[in-house]
């Protein structure tokens, strides 16, 4: 038994030993088989480096994209405009108006720069159309002017205070900074922030402004000035709209607002320059602006009220008889029927001569309503009666819609 398995065992051994001899690979086959598994291993490294690479593109695609509405979101456009109708009669045939006019297409445009610097212009088209030249209808040339408002760097230099620098509206007034038409009433802007203050108004300079106290803040700036030419006796012409404007003398404006009474604004405005013909005429012929108004409202109804006065040198009258007096104040209580409808009264009187024993003063009283389609979005309609000097108007209608956003 013994001698048959040994026998078995052997024979066994010597078919299985040949066979795993004859089955192990030679040097020349392993070496061939290391060289194309080599080749296949540099093939996925080149396909996992594509790979990576483009996936690396796509993150930066899809970065590019997430922070694009956040870089867009720092920049900000805006902008108002309003389209005006005047039937106006006048004793005075060179007063009387009958015209259509889109009197002002304003573009607001900001940026935010950082949590503590910002930038914010405003460029305006009046009348529509710009330029000197002919084919406006029975015009020799063209009414209109392009006019940059506002383009001023702001920052807050500590909690609840603030500096700027570059061309601004100045501090004065209700509606010299605040007068999108949806935001006041009649389609015409009042005369006496019109003709007294001069509004729009706007200077290039420095400002500041502030809380002194919870309710009461105030607004400081030296600025670029009115050039009130040998002939001129108004302050409205005497605006340089920052235009090559000449600089001999700089004006400051200083103005406290107080707000602590919820719906109550109380503000007073001080502006003085030491020379309006900036060191053209004769004689130096200082100014100074005093103004102060109040704004209440309480429910539906609101009132505005404003005084302003201008005190000039008595050089001034040289050019015009009593002009180093001018003054005006008017008068507007509203009521708000709901949201849509609202109406107002006005009482007006100014006078750029009123240093003058004469009568020179103008009064006028305005009527009117408007309609708010979106509370951006507004229709005017009123009615003016005025008295001037030595005759009546003009008096008649005036129609208006505006917007905002």
């Amino acid at each position: 038994m013994n001698k048959i398995t040994l026998t078995l065992l052997v024979g066994i051994n010597s078919i299985a030993i040949p066979q795993a001899f004859a089955e192990t690979p030679t040097i020349e086959e392993m070496w061939r088989t290391i060289q194309v598994q080599q080749a296949e291993i540099n093939q996925l490294k080149d396909q996992l480096a594509d790979t990576e690479e483009k996936a690396e593109a796509t993150v930066n695609a899809v970065e590019s994209l997430s922070t694009a509405p956040v870089q867009a979101g720092k920049t900000t456009l805006g902008g108002y405009g309003e389209l005006h109708y005047n039937n106006l009669e006048s004793d005075n045939s060179t007063s009387s108006t009958d015209a259509v006019d889109f009197h002002r297409f304003v573009m607001f445009a900001g940026h935010q720069f950082s949590d503590k610097v910002r930038f914010f212009s405003e460029l305006e088209i009046e009348h529509s159309i710009a330029g000197g030249g002919k084919g406006i209808g029975q015009n020799d040339s063209k009414p209109g002017e392009v006019g940059l408002e506002q383009a001023y760097i702001e920052w807050d230099l500590a909690a609840n205070q603030t500096a700027k620098a570059g061309l601004f509206l100045l501090p004065v007034g209700i509606i010299n900074e605040t007068h999108e038409p949806n935001t006041f009433y009649g389609t015409e802007r009042n005369n006496v922030e019109k003709h007294i203050i001069p509004a729009t108004w706007w200077e290039a300079g420095a400002a500041m402004s502030g809380e002194l106290r919870q309710g009461l803040s105030y607004d400081m700036a030296a600025h670029s000035g009115l050039y009130m030419a040998e002939g001129n006796h108004k302050p409205r012409d005497g605006r340089q709209k920052v235009g090559k404007a000449k600089a001999d003398d700089l004006a400051f404006t200083g103005r406290l607002k107080y707000t602590a009474i919820p719906g109550l604004e109380l503000a007073a405005t001080l502006q003085y320059q030491s020379d309006v013909r900036q060191d053209e005429g004769a004689a130096a012929i200082d100014g100074t602006l005093f103004e102060t108004h109040i704004a209440w409202q309480q429910d539906q109804f609101q009132l505005r009220a404003l005084y302003a006065q201008w005190a000039f040198d008595k050089a001034i009258n040289a050019t015009k008889e009593g002009a180093d007096t001018q003054k005006g104040l008017y008068l507007e209580p509203s009521y708000r029927i709901n949201d849509k409808i609202g109406v107002f009264a006005r009482y007006s009187q100014w006078d750029n001569t009123a240093g003058s024993a004469t009568d020179s003063e103008t009064t006028q009283f305005d009527l009117g309503i408007n309609y708010w389609l979106h509370p951006n979005v507004v229709f005017k309609l009123d009615y003016q009666n005025q008295h001037a000097a030595g005759g009546t108007g003009p008096d008649g209608i005036n129609i208006g819609v505006g917007y905002s956003y």
